[in-house]
């Protein structure tokens, strides 16, 4: 199945232009994850145990990007312009019982990671639980999603969309409370289409899930300045009160 969310919001990338040749390197940040129930708790990607290179390389953010709580770092995948991917590992490790159980906590509570591929966001699950009673998670069998495969719309020498689907098959449990061998693997195909480059975005605006979740992002933002500026003009009172009884005496 497809699992994947967008927002209107851009992030500027290294190619400026958008234009690519076959091969060229597309920028292809990792952003952050989170609880889908509550968007405004993320976390860096990284904090969860995936597959990080020796030396994770962050983006420079503008200030657009730390205010909307971005954290970009360089995705651990290779998707050059027009090159398919047969299923390649990205890293094969061993999870100890405290990363599975890390991995455990966040897909019960349906954590989601956020990426960008040429300013386009992609947004998907990290795996699937089975349970009985969803309010009562406590017996529920848990699966880490292991193959991520990405399709990717083109037009000439431009990137129109993304997709990115996880096979309900290639998973690994997470169930019980041990050690786990996993092998996190990827593919890339590249898919021809008509679409143009200027209406690339044009299902982001009409996507009212992440409107919501702008709303409570400014909301918060919101209720976070007015709490200063009460606070502020409560200080400022009180001072002022002090001081007047000072020039009184």
């Amino acid at each position: 199945m497809i699992l994947w969310f967008c927002c209107i919001r851009n992030v500027t990338s290294d190619a400026s232009d958008h234009r690519y040749k076959q091969g060229d390197s597309v920028p292809f940040y990792a952003n952050k994850v989170g609880p889908f129930h509550n968007p405004s708790e993320t976390y860096r990607y990284f904090d969860l145990p995936f597959c990080s290179p020796a030396n994770v390389e962050e983006k420079k953010e503008d200030l657009g990007e730390v205010l909307n709580g971005d954290r970009l770092v360089v995705a651990p995948f290779k998707m050059d312009f027009q090159i398919d991917q047969n299923p390649k590992s990205i890293c094969k490790k061993l999870l100890t019982r405290a990363e599975v159980a890390q991995f455990r906590a966040a897909i019960l509570k349906d954590y989601f990671f956020q990426m960008y591929y040429d300013d386009l966001p992609i947004w998907g699950f990290l795996g699937r639980f089975e349970s009985n009673d969803q309010d009562d998670t406590a017996g529920a069998k848990v699966y880490l999603f292991r193959h991520t495969h990405f399709e990717i719309l083109y037009n000439k020498d431009r990137i129109i969309d993304v997709f990115v689907q996880n096979d309900p098959n290639e998973v690994v449990s997470l169930t019980e409370d041990r050690e786990v061998d996993v092998d996190l693997t990827y593919s890339v195909e590249w898919i021809p289409t008509d679409m143009t480059f200027e209406k690339r975005l044009e299902k982001y605006s009409q996507a009212s899930l992440m409107l919501l979740n702008m709303e409570i992002h400014w909301f918060s933002i919101i209720n976070s300045c007015a709490a200063v500026l009460l606070l502020t003009g409560l200080l400022a009172t009180i001072l002022m009160n002090v001081l007047k009884n000072d020039f009184l005496k």
